[in-house]
């Protein structure tokens, strides 16, 4: 569903990619690791084109990502929950989720009930603004948005951060429960190790711009998590 090759990204003098690889099958849940720095989140802004990249490709469903401005990817299929969760806190949390369906391809304008039965308390909140929510609540509420486009591929960056325990745990059970009843395609960015058990089924490393290590989740061994994982 999504190739990564020889992807090359700076900042200034600052080589950030630096031939990034990986590939992400469609119906699968995939963790991006790695401690703060070392180019996750320019990854994930480059797949969503909020950033160009200087070389390599990026390929969703075989077109090239290069070719589509960032509003053609949720058109494509392509969700996005970005870090800090970006949602409007003046809008009320039914108007949150109205601005998700704009990047629906079937041109659906009424909020889908699917996204109150994964996340009840968006119901009970509809007419609260966004701003007025709970850090958990918001966490919910961005997912949803991004759920309202009906993407094929979700992303997601650091969706734990800032998160007390209780609602970490919910928002992975929902994000295993989208995989398995809807077959949404995960990619998620996390430092939590707990959490990318829970919800990963294959994993990549990145240190200083590259991918040093991929492969299943149970193949995250405790050499991999003292090299590049642990502070």
């Amino acid at each position: 569903m999504l190739t990564i090759r020889g992807v090359n990204q700076y900042y200034g003098g600052s080589h950030i990619l630096r031939d990034v690889d990986f590939e992400l099958a469609a119906g699968r849940r995939f963790c991006l690791m790695g401690r703060n720095g070392v180019g996750k989140t320019t990854l994930l802004n480059a797949i969503m084109g909020l950033l160009p990249v200087k070389s390599g490709n990026m390929l969703f469903e075989g077109e090239d990502l290069a070719r589509l401005p960032a509003a053609m990817r949720a058109h494509r299929g392509i969700g996005y929950v970005p870090q800090g969760r970006g949602i409007f806190a003046d809008l009320t949390v039914e108007e949150n989720l109205i601005v998700g369906l704009t990047g629906r391809r079937d041109g659906l304008r009424t909020i889908p009930e699917a996204i109150y039965g994964f996340f009840p308390v968006l119901r009970e909140m509809s007419r609260r603004k966004g701003g007025n929510l709970s850090g958990g609540q918001q966490q919910q509420l961005a997912v949803g948005r991004a759920l309202a486009s009906d993407p094929k591929l979700l992303v997601l960056d650091e969706p734990t951060e800032g998160i007390q325990p209780n609602i970490v745990q919910l928002i992975g059970d929902i994000l295993v429960k989208l995989n398995a009843e809807l077959g949404v395609t995960l990619l998620l960015v996390t430092q939590n190790l707990t959490f990318a058990r829970k919800v990963g089924e294959r994993f990549a490393i990145m240190d200083r711009g590259h991918v040093v290590a991929q492969g299943d989740m149970q193949d995250l061994d405790d050499a991999h998590i003292a090299e590049f994982l642990t502070a």
